[in-house]
């Protein structure tokens, strides 16, 4: 039975999951999620068409059809992840794939922002290091429980210290990477507001 998809809320503290290892720079948005798959009315199918047509050249041998990486969702990459184009869809597809966390050298500058505003925690280490985490996921399952407030990534093998903007680091500390949520959580206020205004009544009657 197909997990049913559920979007991160609120506070993001820690996360813990398997690792994917996704190896190559320069891996844009394009590949993460090809042009076509754009004409969605919503998000909600993109995940079963993430790198679409990288898995079809491999034949089965993508690491996004493994069998050691089903379940995985913690993705490690390497520089510039998510270059190219500026579409949201991208991070969306990873998301709804599974994928709670990305650990990588560095990203495209709209790709993190983009990730942000979903509840993707896109965190940074030195080349040297994601090699060493790329090469421990590859020999086996490799479980990370990552603490966002302490920037560490622990497992039983690899103790890992990572790299996040503290800007992003306190939205998701604190929730206010989740605008959607904030709305919600502050209705009455938003009543009131309406209320006082000269021109207009809010009206919480059904019609």
């Amino acid at each position: 039975m197909e997990a049913i998809f559920k979007a991160p809320q609120g506070k993001i503290k820690k996360i813990r999951g398997n690792c994917i290892t996704l190896i190559g720079d320069d891996i844009d948005t394009d590949r993460i999620i090809p042009a076509r798959f754009l004409k969605c009315v919503n998000f909600d199918s993109l995940g079963n068409s993430v790198f679409e047509d990288d898995r079809k050249d491999l034949n089965g041998k993508h690491p996004f059809d493994l069998k050691l990486n089903k379940g995985a969702s913690i993705l490690i990459v390497n520089s510039n992840f998510g270059c190219g184009s500026s579409r949201e869809h991208a991070p969306q597809a990873l998301l709804r794939w599974g994928i709670k966390a990305i650990i990588g050298e560095s990203y495209a500058e709209i790709f993190y922002s983009n990730c942000l505003a979903i509840g993707i925690p896109c965190f940074t280490q030195d080349k040297g290091i994601i090699k060493k985490i790329q090469e421990e996921a590859l020999k086996n399952t490799l479980t990370f429980e990552i603490d966002i407030a302490k920037t560490k990534a622990f497992s039983n093998r690899l103790e890992v210290d990572l790299l996040i903007k503290e800007s992003s680091q306190n939205m998701f500390l604190s929730g206010d990477w989740d605008a959607t949520s904030i709305l919600l959580n502050n209705n009455s206020l938003i009543e009131s507001k309406i209320n006082d205004l000269p021109y207009v009544k809010f009206n919480t009657k059904k019609l």
